[in-house]
């Protein structure tokens, strides 16, 4: 065999087993933080702002940094929101935010999606910005494909990787390097009380990315990491799982002479 397509069939191997590397949280300690993903989300629940500032404090937390940065990595944190957006969604909440993280937050508030996209292009332009979320609603026609590939190029040259999360919107055509559908899952039992809240859950669906394969996830929280788990089929709300759980309905007095 010649050595040329020797060289080739090995490329063509590594391409192959690279793409089939599975989605898991914590790749950015290997291959650097994703430069631009998009998370497709409904107003019924904040999943989509959620799980687009889970995987970006995923990437930020694992992501390699050199021997001269500092350890601890103070940069602020630009979240930007059209007003209907904010409307549907509500405003990031700061006193709920991780608290290395309520205090940098820098908040921007576009009467239109053509200032929320020129908000997002200045902020990954900017190395003194950890990351960027954006949530734009709908499928405003400022977000076509030229514009979707302007912020891929931007993030990717300035190092400032954004997380763009779209309320109520199709999928169309994008340059994102990584896109998500991501829904409300319910949460496991407390350890303590079974009857309380749990911790949040998102059912995710990965259907588009550039270095791996499709796939569904049971993403969380533990210990204030991201965490992984299988789709689990079939699951039902039983009184163990649900927040309603225990509740029971009030029953009124029967009046007298019944």
């Amino acid at each position: 065999m010649p050595i040329e397509t020797l060289s080739q069939t090995c490329d063509v191997a590594a391409l192959a087993a690279q793409r089939s590397a599975r989605w898991q949280p914590g790749l950015a300690a290997r291959a650097g933080p994703v430069s631009h993903s998009e998370v497709f989300a409904s107003t019924n629940h904040a999943g989509g702002a959620a799980l687009a500032l889970a995987l970006a404090l995923d990437d930020w937390r694992h992501a390699p940094r050199g021997e001269t940065r500092e350890a601890q990595d103070q940069r602020a944190v630009l979240w930007v929101q059209t007003r209907e957006a904010a409307r549907l969604t509500g405003r990031p909440y700061r006193a709920g935010l991780p608290g290395d993280l309520s205090h940098r937050v820098i908040h921007v508030l576009a009467e239109k999606p053509e200032d929320a996209l020129f908000a997002l292009e200045e902020g990954v332009r900017c190395r003194e910005i950890a990351f960027v979320i954006g949530e734009l609603s709908g499928n405003p026609r400022a977000l076509d494909f030229t514009a979707s590939r302007r912020l891929t190029l931007a993030a990717e040259r300035h190092g400032v990787p954004l997380y763009l999360v779209r309320l109520e919107a199709q999928r169309d055509l994008s340059s994102a390097r990584m896109r998500w559908e991501v829904g409300c899952a319910s949460s496991a039992a407390p350890a303590w009380n079974a009857q309380a809240p749990g911790a949040p859950a998102w059912q995710a669906e990965l259907f588009r990315a550039r270095a791996h394969p499709p796939g569904t996830w049971l993403l969380g929280e533990e210990g204030g990491r991201l965490r992984a788990g299988r789709k689990r089929e079939g699951e039902d709300e039983s009184p163990g799982r649900a927040w309603t759980g225990g509740l029971q309905q009030r029953r009124r007095p029967r009046a007298a002479g019944r």
